[in-house]
């Protein structure tokens, strides 16, 4: 790997770790407001619908100029967001121009990997990727909780400079001001990466086309026979990890009695079975056999399906551990695969919108429906089970499909 690549990583982590970190503010904004329980699943629904609306532009923006300055745009939005929350915007209203920007940033912190490296190091990219991403998350969330906690907040109040005003007064006031300093460390970052000399010169510019040709390229992609597997598997791979973690945190509430401040960890613990799972993943899975993991993910679906049974803390930990690990192994070679398809396909910013496309929507949709339950005050346990049985059906058939399409290969292979 190049300096390059690692300036991008670093600009990454930095980005991904006040992402994580807002999130939890925002979260125990709603709580200290007295808010509805099914608000906070929405206030990652407005965060992720900015993927979905912009789908059809923001590949096109990401291939308009180098990728290092789009990051830097995009850090900027979600500066902007944070600044709102700040100032007292209402916090679904603020986040939202946070994921605003993150729609922005995404197609080009994915897509200029392939411009960087060649296809046989996608692989390793990606785990450096994922594992840093995943740090971001252990660190953010704990982050988030932490510096809304009490002691937190009376340490970071009382750092006052002298002879200096700074209008930070409140609890909430002071993690936001954390969190945007972080958001400006990786907006400098983001100017010392390299132009990877990447043009893409005929960009459409009107809507129609533009949505046109984004449709275009979602058809691509759902038909390759490759395609259409890794992109199935991260769609639901991302709308039930968005979803995990306002389960975990409400499993932690009810059934560990773990106040939320303390709860944010138990994602941290998720999040480094995930690393270690995307490091193994790196050393033993290649491009060529990534479709080998698959079965992973119903191990993963059946595994989450056993948590009502565990109300001990001492259980919790490994078992969040076990499904983090089987989820980093089998997520970071479905992402290299469907990025090569991509990048094969069409170009690297509109490829990887169209991967945001639907796996936001799916984030949406299942935040929709685990929101619509706490609605109907369905049971806690029954939620769970339901969402571990459902993951587990749902990459059964998606094995099945992969199956019908291998054999459709051979048998147009045996006709020619």
């Amino acid at each position: 790997m190049n300096r390059g690549f690692y300036t991008i990583m670093a600009a990454q982590f930095f980005s991904s770790l006040a992402d994580n970190a807002l999130l939890f503010v925002a979260i125990d904004m709603l709580i200290r407001m007295g808010s509805s329980e099914f608000l906070s699943p929405m206030l990652k629904q407005s965060f992720v619908v900015f993927y979905i609306l912009l789908a059809a532009f923001v590949g096109a923006f990401a291939d308009s100029m180098p990728k290092g300055r789009v990051m830097f745009v995009a850090n900027l939005i979600k500066i902007t967001g944070c600044g709102m929350l700040f100032v007292g915007v209402p916090p679904l209203l603020a986040y939202g121009l946070v994921g605003f920007g993150a729609a922005v940033y995404s197609p080009a912190k994915y897509g200029i990997l392939t411009e960087l490296l060649p296809p046989e190091k996608l692989v390793p990219a990606n785990a450096w990727i994922e594992g840093l991403t995943v740090m971001s998350i252990i660190l953010g969330t704990v982050m988030g909780g932490a510096m809304v906690s009490d002691q937190a907040s009376a340490l970071l109040l009382g750092l006052d400079a002298p002879f200096v005003t700074t209008g930070i007064e409140t609890p909430t006031q002071a993690a936001l001001s954390v969190t945007m300093g972080i958001y400006a460390l990786a907006s400098i970052f983001n100017l010392f990466i390299p132009d990877t000399g990447a043009r893409y010169p005929n960009q459409k510019h009107s809507p129609s086309k533009l949505i046109a040709e984004f449709a275009e390229c979602v058809s691509v992609l759902w038909r390759d026979k490759l395609g259409q597997i890794s992109l199935a598997v991260t769609t639901l791979f991302w709308g039930a990890g968005a979803t995990l973690q306002f389960i975990v945190l409400k499993w932690a509430e009810k059934t560990l009695k773990i106040p939320f401040d303390s709860a944010t960890g138990l994602l941290g613990v998720v999040a480094i079975g995930m690393a270690l799972g995307a490091i193994l993943s790196a050393r033993l899975i290649t491009l060529k056999n990534s479709l080998t993991v698959l079965p992973l993910g119903i191990v993963m679906g059946l595994i989450v399906a056993v948590m009502p049974w565990v109300t001990s803390v001492h259980v919790a930990y490994p078992l969040l551990i076990i499904i983090g690990g089987v989820s980093g192994f089998f997520v970071v070679p479905m992402n290299a695969l469907l990025q090569h398809r991509g990048h094969i396909l069409m170009s690297a910013g509109h490829s990887i919108a169209v991967q945001n496309f639907n796996e936001n929507l799916s984030i949406l949709t299942m935040l929709a429906v685990y929101a619509l339950m706490l609605t109907l005050n369905m049971n806690l346990d029954v939620i769970i089970v339901l969402f571990g049985m459902s993951i587990a059906g749902i990459m059964y058939m998606i094995i099945r499909k992969h199956a019908a399409n291998q054999r459709e290969v051979n048998s147009l292979a045996l006709i020619a």
